[in-house]
Formats: C-alpha cells, sequence, structure tokens
C-alpha cells in the first residue's frame, strides 16, 4: 500500500487514539510495517489531558474514568510510562450527583 509517493507499508492506522496506537502496535510486533496518522497535535484521542481554559487547569478531552486501563490485558504488555504516558488517579475520580 503506497501513499502518494511514500515508502511502502503494510497497514495505515489511522487516529492516533487509545484504539489506534494498539492496533499500530499489535500490527508491529506481528513483523508488519505500519504508519500512523493523527489530525491532532498529539496522540491520545479522547484521552488526553490538556489546557483549555485558565492556567494551571488541565481539562479531558472526551473520557474522565478509565478504571481498566490497568487491567487491560494489552496494555499490560506496553510501558506506558517509559513512552512518556502518566496514569493520574484522584481520590475521587467521579462526584456523586447530591
Amino acid at each position: 500500500m503506497t501513499t502518494g509517493g511514500e515508502t511502502p507499508v503494510d497497514a495505515i492506522v489511522v487516529g492516533a487514539g487509545p484504539n489506534g496506537l494498539a492496533a499500530a502496535i499489535t500490527l508491529a510486533r506481528a513483523g508488519r510495517s505500519v504508519r500512523v496518522y493523527e489530525a491532532a497535535d498529539e496522540p491520545g484521542g479522547g484521552t488526553r489531558t490538556m489546557a483549555l481554559t485558565l492556567p494551571g487547569f488541565r481539562h479531558d478531552m472526551c473520557s474522565t474514568i478509565l478504571p481498566l486501563t490497568l487491567a487491560s490485558p494489552f496494555f499490560a504488555t506496553v510501558d506506558l510510562a517509559a513512552r512518556g504516558v502518566e496514569l493520574i488517579h484522584p481520590d475521587m475520580p467521579n462526584v456523586p450527583k447530591s
């Protein structure tokens, strides 16, 4: 598969969110050449945290609570910290409605 004169690859993954990155890693581990395309300035998809309002405040882009990330059999095989991923565990991840 080629894309406009670039080096041929076996697979193209569109989107560098958790699922796209998991797919790309799985393909690469299987010996396939992979190219990942992401429209945003950084990977992470809806799991990104960004400064969107006032200085010092960081906001979840889409997803807020990801309780199964550490239990994921796939992500257990990836050294997330070595890749700059920091999983933050707040004391109270969800405030119940009063």
